[in-house]
């Protein structure tokens, strides 16, 4: 159900509606603090039929555990809003966000948790399979990939330890280097376990007759049988409401961009809070979950520091 935009008001206002916002909006509804969650039903794990390495509910499919976490947001006040923020300004209270559906949205704090795009390699092919038999964390996916040829296309600095990583899951592991740097301790070491090392680019993803995939093509016209590709695609956090406050993304070096965080969300600008992927390229849906609770415990705490200090001076105390 789509809540409408609130009146009065909010204490915080969260942008996204994944893992990290919703348990930030749950720990600070359980405080008995006013919250809307705005979000566009865009979560990066999307493409992927199962969410792997969550607390007791491994296997789950990831908009079964959003459709759940929203349901007990609700039980705590959360205000559930569907739509995209498409502005977001500074006023004498806070923040006032404008939606792409016209709605307005004041709030005292502003905690982005919207995530990031995932931009993949342009080699043909590869997009049709992502999440699927193209994937690129080892501990999300790579059990239900074990035993297949895998194929690690070296797209960034850390392609050969994800060959690494994946040659537990499997005893047919190639490692080709396409854009990768030269790493000779780690060559050294994943050619130790067995990883076929080849030095060439990757043309395209093959597919066979049923669309299954089955191969990648070499430049050189080289076929390579394959079930599984692991990739490792360029991150890039949705900084745009960030940089409307004036906000500088961070950019990591081998990754992407993200927004610069302390270690429990606070930005470099005065009540602007990030968490999840939006701050943390590589944190899967325990840790951006985790993550999520901390900013939310900590922002009560940041409004009630503030409401202190409102109480003293309203008092005239020094």
């Amino acid at each position: 159900m789509t809540a409408s935009s609130p009146a009065a008001p909010v204490d915080v206002a969260i942008v996204g509606g994944g893992p990290a916002g919703l348990s930030a909006a749950i720990a600070l509804g359980r405080s008995r603090r006013p919250v809307v969650v705005i979000d566009a039903g865009e979560p990066r794990n999307a493409p992927a039929a199962h969410a792997h390495n969550v607390f007791s509910r491994d296997g789950a499919a990831p908009f079964e555990l959003l459709a759940d976490s929203r349901e007990q947001a609700r039980g705590y006040g959360v205000q559930l809003l569907d739509d995209r923020v498409a502005q977001v300004a500074r006023d004498e209270d806070g923040f006032t966000l404008r939606t792409a559906g016209g709605g307005v949205v004041r709030a005292r704090r502003l905690l982005l948790a919207s995530g990031l795009r995932d931009v993949l390699p342009d080699i043909a092919g590869i997009a049709h399979h992502w999440g699927d038999s193209v994937i690129h964390c080892p501990y999300c996916h790579g059990w239900e990939v074990r035993d297949r040829a895998v194929i690690v296309i070296g797209t960034g600095p850390h392609s050969a330890r994800q060959a690494l990583m994946f040659s537990r899951l499997s005893a047919d592991v190639t490692f080709i280097r396409h854009d990768a740097p030269v790493d000779p301790e780690l060559d050294a070491a994943i050619a130790a376990l067995g990883v076929r090392i080849i030095e060439g680019r990757v043309a395209e993803a093959r597919d066979d007759t049923d669309g299954t995939l089955a191969a990648v093509v070499l430049d050189d016209g080289q076929v390579i049988p394959s079930g599984a590709i692991a990739i490792g695609p360029r991150y890039e956090a949705r900084t745009e409401l960030f940089e409307q406050l004036g906000g500088v993304p961070e950019v990591v070096p081998g990754a992407g961009t993200v927004i610069p965080t302390d270690a429990v969300g606070r930005t470099p600008l005065p009540d602007v809070w990030a968490v999840g992927n939006a701050s943390d390229a590589t944190a899967m849906v325990g840790a951006s979950a985790a993550a999520g609770t901390m900013a939310g415990a900590q922002l009560n705490v940041d409004l009630l520091l503030k409401e202190a200090a409102d109480a003293r001076a309203g008092a005239g105390v020094a």
